[in-house]
Formats: structure tokens, C-alpha cells, sequence
């Protein structure tokens, strides 16, 4: 794993003095954690070791290649003094910060979340997010503190499997139609059954009447050439 400083949250951009990290398995983005003071971090950081990173382990472990190696580079044609030197070291720094906003973090910082407020206590408020919920890309869930002025406190996020991005697609499909199993197949483009048939291989089945479970078994073969 690879931590390194994480100075903002998919909420707010703006810098906060406490401390943090991104984990990372490969290079792919696991979890951002930021507390409001370094020795919050300290005593909260053997908590990341229990948190489950399984599946990406697993994943790149046996799927990708050796991770790229980056490296800073100054052109030794371009030092002609300590200024010179300091102002290259400073670029390095500059363009690393953009790739890694971009890319490394891009999933995270660049979505639109939807937002629940769940607790307030004086002048903070506990706040949950969800993702898009967008098939085949990074999605994260999380919660953060923020203060009045919209300051972040505390941070914690959660790369979502594949799997669990499925499932969080089909359940935010279901909410948007109402809970209604043949207008949410309308919107997916697939039939009513096939759509049962998915909530059911989902572990969701409890959510539908047996007699309609089987109703949509029946179709299901029915429909088999």
C-alpha cells in the first residue's frame, strides 16, 4: 500500500491543517481518511489495517502488472544555481499534485455525490455520500464532518467492488421509479422478469412477494428457446 497526504475531500476543496492519507493497493485508490488534528490520525491509524482492501489486493495481485515507479526528473541543463534547483523541485511537486488530482484521485474528486445529513451537534454536521452508482468505474461511498463554514473535520472513504457497485446501480434504479419493478425495467431496458430475476440473484429476493418471484421463474423459462 501507498499512502500519501490527502489535503481534500470530494466536498471541499479547500485545505485543512489536520492530518490524513490516500491509501492506495497498486494503484488503485482504496480509501481517503482525514482527521482534524495529527494525533487523531496517530491513534486512529491501526484502524486502516482492519479496514477490507481483499478484493483489490486479489485483484491486482494476480491481474496487473508491476506498478509504474514514478520518479522526479530536472534537467541538469536547466540547474545553474540553488534558485534554479528549488524552482524545478517546486514544478516536480506542482505537476505531480495535477496527475495525481487527475488521475490517481480523479474518480474520487471528480464526481457528484448525493448528500444525506444524519447528525448535527453545535456547530458540526455529520453527512453521508453516495455515487453515481456508474457501472464498470471506481465509485466511493464515504461520510464527513464538516463545521459552519462548510470546513471539512473529518473524512473517510470507500472504494466500492464491482459487485457492490451492481447492487448499489439496481437499488438507486428501484428508488428513482418508486419501487416499481416494471418501471424501473423501462428505464434499464430490460424486461420485468429479467429485472426481478436480477434483484433476486442480487440477494435483494426478500424484497419481492414469493407468488411474484415465481411469476418471474415462470417467464424467465418460458421465454428460454
Amino acid at each position: 500500500m501507498i499512502r500519501s497526504s490527502c489535503p481534500h475531500s470530494p466536498a471541499d476543496p479547500v485545505r485543512t491543517p489536520g492530518g490524513g492519507v490516500l491509501v492506495y493497493v497498486a494503484d488503485a485508490l482504496a480509501a481517503a481518511f482525514v482527521v482534524p488534528h495529527p494525533d487523531d490520525y496517530r491513534a486512529l491509524h491501526t484502524t486502516l489495517v482492519h479496514d477490507l482492501y481483499g478484493e483489490l489486493i486479489y485483484h491486482y495481485a494476480l491481474l496487473s502488472g508491476p506498478v509504474a515507479d514514478f520518479r522526479a526528473r530536472i534537467e541538469d541543463a536547466t540547474v545553474h544555481s540553488l534558485a534554479d534547483l528549488r524552482a524545478g523541485a517546486r514544478r516536480q511537486q506542482e505537476e505531480w499534485a495535477t496527475f495525481h488530482d487527475r488521475v490517481m484521485a480523479g474518480a474520487l474528486l471528480g464526481t457528484d455525490y448525493t448528500y444525506q445529513r444524519v447528525y448535527q451537534m453545535g456547530g458540526y454536521r455529520l453527512s453521508r455520500f453516495l455515487p453515481p452508482f456508474e457501472r464498470r468505474r471506481e465509485n466511493h461511498i464515504g461520510e464527513l464532518i464538516t463545521d459552519g463554514a462548510g470546513r471539512l473535520a473529518y473524512l473517510k472513504t470507500f472504494r466500492l467492488s464491482e459487485n457492490q457497485v451492481r447492487r448499489g446501480h439496481l437499488l438507486a434504479g428501484l428508488a428513482a421509479a418508486g419501487w416499481s419493478v416494471a418501471d424501473t425495467a423501462v428505464s434499464l431496458g430490460v424486461t420485468e422478469h429479467e429485472l426481478g430475476l436480477r434483484v433476486e440473484a442480487a440477494g435483494f429476493g426478500h424484497l419481492l412477494r414469493q407468488d411474484v418471484l415465481d411469476h418471474y421463474r415462470a417467464q424467465a423459462r418460458r421465454a428460454r428457446p
